[in-house]
């Protein structure tokens, strides 16, 4: 793997299964530790503070994604220009886009936090918050949504990082946050007793770390050095990077409507179904987690192979970042499929909670490949270009989960969470991978045309030199 400077990586260069298996292990391990720590923070809450606890901070899990997914959407879009640049090597559009990324940020940030403290208690409302865990919902959601722009602020650089072949300081940034906020977790519930407000503040703290190591390592890449010259760019520069980031970022916003529609069915039917929902979730992230950190490294190596032209690489990136998901597939599906009532037990202490968990897990289980192949192909499409394919794959993503909810929650309870996901799965799965073939076909031809006028060019060329030389 070529280095650039520091930990940053060349994609565009050498073998294609060792570059994209040396970004994906440590990307992975960051993305394992991020679940398990939210493992960690459930089971701390559950145990410490009850069910109903349990209930309430995973009521707030899908406004929570509805509003830090819209950030990352953004972030991701304006990480695959600064990708692409830098496959590009042009250096001086790569500064240009990291100084309009930074503003942008900031402004987003300040924006989402007062939207997000502002209507907190009514979306909470909507989603028919049981009045039991009420109180706990708007405590633990006024801190965690207070502090949102920590959570944007590390998502922000470590997609800067992951842009520029960096997967290692991530990693670093996690470790170090993992820890804190497990001990922050055990400190503030079990030491002072704070109930679901020391949860918030633990995961404030260890978001402010890992930012900050992120930001660190950011400051030592002599390539993205930039100069006040760098921040201060046309128009065109922010809405060049916002026509890439908003489709991604309102596809985050879609999905997480969706799961809101079906979190207030959910609620509907009372704590015992909203705790068994919030646990599902959780290993659904956990489990998703190896085939969607290969659609990162699939876009990292497809946006700089793109800037690059290097289509045919980027086929070679298609087929390793499938193989991942193929084989996360058989462990963790097999997992969810073969060992559904171990799973529930683990989180869960209701009988009826965990009778709902174990009949949900076999049928995300068997599904779940449409789900890992979905963030390989998403993702391809994106780092190419072409970021409205994608969102409105969201758009199918919520309907469909809507539908199957609202046709089949009265009829088979609980188990329509479960369909509902897999059919939004897999409807998103095959408009993303039909779109991708058919633009990597296309921008292959481009690239073989383009090749072949400038060999024809270079042959003029030599024939004229060849004529006058005689």
């Amino acid at each position: 793997m070529k280095r650039v400077s520091g930990s940053v990586s060349d994609f565009t260069n050498g073998n294609a299964r060792r570059q994209i298996l040396g970004f994906f292990w440590p990307l992975l391990l960051t993305s394992m530790l991020q679940q398990l720590y939210n493992f960690a923070d459930t089971m701390i809450v559950g145990k410490g503070l009850g069910d109903n606890a349990l209930a309430a901070v995973g009521n707030m899990g899908s406004l929570f994604f509805f509003v830090v997914g819209f950030s990352i959407g953004l972030s991701n879009g304006f990480g695959i220009l600064i990708a692409q640049s830098f496959g590009a090597k042009n250096y001086e559009a790569l500064r240009r886009n990291l100084a309009s990324t930074i503003k942008l940020s900031v402004g987003i940030a300040i924006l989402l936090t007062g939207i997000s403290i502002i209507f907190l208690p009514g979306a909470l409302h909507m989603l028919n918050t049981d009045e039991t865990i009420m109180s706990d919902s708007l405590r633990y959601g006024y801190i965690v949504l207070g502090g949102v722009s920590t959570s944007i602020l590390y998502n922000v650089s470590a997609c800067i990082l992951r842009s520029l072949g960096d997967s290692k300081t991530p990693l670093k940034a996690i470790i170090a946050s993992s820890f804190l906020n497990i001990g922050l977790d055990c400190f503030f519930i079990f030491v002072l007793h704070t109930g679901v407000e020391g949860a918030a503040i633990a995961t404030i703290f260890s978001q402010i770390v890992s930012a900050l190591i992120c930001i660190r390592q950011i400051r030592r890449i002599e390539i993205i050095r930039l100069e006040r010259s760098d921040f201060h760019n046309p128009l065109s520069k922010y809405l060049e990077l916002l026509k890439n980031g908003l489709p991604m970022a309102f596809m985050n916003a879609l999905t997480a409507i969706g799961c809101m529609v079906v979190q207030s069915f959910v609620n509907d039917y009372g704590v015992a179904y909203t705790s068994a929902y919030s646990v599902c979730g959780k290993y659904n992230n956990l489990f998703m987690n190896p085939a969607c950190t290969a659609g990162n490294a699939m876009s990292a190596f497809t946006s700089q192979n793109y800037g690059a032209r290097n289509f045919g690489r980027i086929r070679e990136g298609l087929r390793v970042c499938l193989g991942i998901s193929f084989i996360s597939y058989l462990l963790l599906g097999g997992l969810m499929f073969f060992f559904p009532h171990t799973l529930a037990t683990l989180l869960l202490e209701g009988s009826e909670p965990i009778a709902l968990a174990t009949a949900y897990f076999p049928i995300t289980g068997a599904s779940l490949i449409a789900v890992d192949c979905l963030f390989i192909f998403r993702t391809g499409v994106q780092s190419m270009g072409q970021p409205f394919i994608p969102m409105l794959s969201g758009v199918l993503e919520m309907v469909m989960r809507i539908l199957v909810i609202v046709l089949f929650m009265g009829q088979i309870g609980f188990n329509a969470t479960a369909y509902a996901e897999t059919a939004a799965w897999t409807g998103a799965l095959l408009i993303n991978m039909i779109a991708f073939y058919r633009i990597y076909l296309s921008r292959a031809a481009e690239g073989d045309s383009l090749a072949g006028m400038h060999s024809r060019a270079h042959g003029h060329r030599m024939r004229r030199a060849v004529e006058t030389l005689q």
